[in-house]
C-alpha cells in the first residue's frame, strides 16, 4: 500500500489548551502519511471546508474522542481516486459534499430509511476510525484518528464511499461546503424532523451557522412567522435581513411563547428547556445542539401530556444526504434558500486556531478554510 503526504490540522490533547486558541494553539498543522484508499473508499482533494461548534466540541472537551485526531467534519471536495470501480456513478474529477456519518446500509436503522441512526456508523465515528476498520492517516508516532469519517481540515482524504454526494461542478466550494453540515443539519430539523407545514409559526433559538440554516429552511417551507434569538446584534440583524419577522436577545423573547415549532441549536440543557416552555400547546420542540454529556434536562413531565407537546431530537435533520443535499441545492439555485449569505470568511488552513477563537466568542456564522491556499 503506498501513502502520500498531506497537511492536516490533528488535535493531540482534548480540553488541555483552553481559549485563547490563538496563543495556546491547540490544533497543530502537520505533515501527516495518508494510505490509499481501499474499495469502497474514496480519495479527495478538499477544496472548502467550514468551522462547526462539534469541531469546537471536540477541541474544548464537551465531545470526548480519541487522540490524536485530523478534525474537520463539513467540505466540499474534488474526487482523486477510486479504491474500486463501484457502480460507475462516481469518477476521478467528480465533485461532492462530505458528510459526517456514513450508513452501512444493512442495520435496522438503515433498512428503515433511518440512515442518520446507523449504529454501525456511529461506533466507527466514535472510534475515530472509517466503515471499514481503522484509520488511514498515520505520523511518526502511529495512527491518527479520523473526525467523523471525514478529517477535512487537511490538504486531501480518504473517505468511506457512503460518506460523500456528488454535485454539479459549477456550485462554490465555500458555498458546497455548508451542505454538508449546517444545512444538511438545520434545514433537515425544520423539514425532516419537525416536518414544518406552511403557515405554522417557528421560534429559533441560537443563530450560528446550523441555527441560520434552520431559519432559511423554516422560510423554504412556507412558516410564518419565523422568529429568532441570539445574544449577539450582527446575527439578529442576519436573520432579519434573510426574512425572520424578529429577532430578539435572550430574555426580550416572553412575548413569543406560543410557537408551533421551536427549534434549539445552542447545545445547552438550560435553552433546551426554555424552548421547551416557548412551544405552544400540542407544539413539536426539535433539538439539534450537542450539549456537554454532563448536562441533563429538568422538564415538567405532566406537560407532555396535559400540553401534548412534543421533544424530538435531530440528529443530521433526519437526512437521508442522497436524497437531501440534491434537493436542498435545488431550493438555493432557485433563490428560495441563499446560503452563501452564511458564509462569513474564507481563510487558510493555517490560520485555524485564530478561527476557532471567533467560533468560541461567537463571532462568527461559517468560517471556511480552503485548505490549498
Amino acid at each position: 500500500m503506498t501513502t502520500r503526504r498531506i497537511a492536516a490540522a490533528v488535535l493531540s490533547q482534548s480540553g488541555n489548551n483552553p481559549a485563547p486558541y490563538a496563543v495556546n494553539k491547540p490544533l497543530e498543522v502537520k505533515t501527516l502519511e495518508l494510505a490509499d484508499p481501499k474499495p469502497g473508499e474514496v480519495l479527495v482533494r478538499i477544496d472548502a471546508a467550514g468551522l462547526c461548534h462539534s469541531d469546537l466540541s471536540v477541541i474544548n472537551g464537551d465531545r470526548p474522542r480519541p487522540m490524536p485526531m485530523a478534525l474537520g467534519h463539513e467540505a466540499a471536495a474534488t474526487v482523486l481516486a477510486l479504491g474500486d470501480e463501484g457502480d460507475g456513478s462516481l469518477a476521478v474529477g467528480d465533485r461532492v459534499v462530505l458528510v459526517f456519518l456514513p450508513s452501512c446500509g444493512h442495520c435496522v436503522a438503515c433498512a428503515s430509511g433511518q440512515g442518520y441512526l446507523c449504529a454501525n456508523a456511529a461506533a466507527a465515528n466514535g472510534k475515530g476510525e472509517l466503515m471499514q476498520g481503522g484509520s488511514r492517516l498515520s505520523c511518526e508516532d502511529g495512527p491518527v484518528h479520523h473526525h467523523l469519517g471525514v478529517s477535512a481540515f487537511a490538504t486531501q482524504a480518504v473517505v468511506d464511499r457512503r460518506s460523500l454526494v456528488k454535485i454539479d461542478k459549477d456550485i462554490p466550494p465555500e458555498t458546497a461546503a455548508l451542505f454538508g453540515c449546517a444545512v444538511l443539519t438545520g434545514v433537515g430539523a425544520v423539514m425532516n424532523t419537525a416536518q414544518v407545514r406552511p403557515g405554522e409559526s417557528v421560534l429559533i433559538y441560537g443563530l450560528g451557522g446550523v441555527g441560520l440554516a434552520a431559519l432559511l429552511g423554516a422560510l423554504a417551507a412556507g412558516a410564518q412567522p419565523v422568529v429568532a434569538v441570539d445574544p449577539f446584534p450582527e446575527k439578529r440583524a442576519l436573520a432579519l435581513e434573510l426574512g425572520a419577522a424578529a429577532a430578539v436577545a435572550p430574555g426580550e423573547d416572553a412575548d413569543l411563547f406560543g410557537a408551533d415549532v421551536v427549534i434549539e441549536t445552542v447545545g445547552k440543557a438550560a435553552v433546551l428547556a426554555h424552548a421547551y416552555k416557548a412551544a405552544k400547546r400540542g407544539g413539536r420542540i426539535v433539538t439539534v445542539g450537542l450539549p456537554n454529556p454532563a448536562e441533563t434536562l429538568e422538564i415538567n413531565a405532566l406537560s407532555l401530556v396535559a400540553e401534548g407537546k412534543t421533544l424530538m431530537g435531530s440528529y443530521m435533520g433526519s437526512s437521508i444526504p442522497a436524497r437531501d443535499i440534491p434537493r436542498y441545492i435545488a431550493l438555493w439555485k432557485s433563490g428560495r434558500m441563499p446560503v452563501e449569505k452564511l458564509l462569513t470568511s474564507v481563510s487558510p488552513l493555517e490560520e485555524i486556531n485564530d478561527l476557532m477563537d471567533k467560533l468560541a466568542q461567537g463571532k462568527a456564522v461559517r468560517q471556511v478554510i480552503v485548505p490549498g491556499w
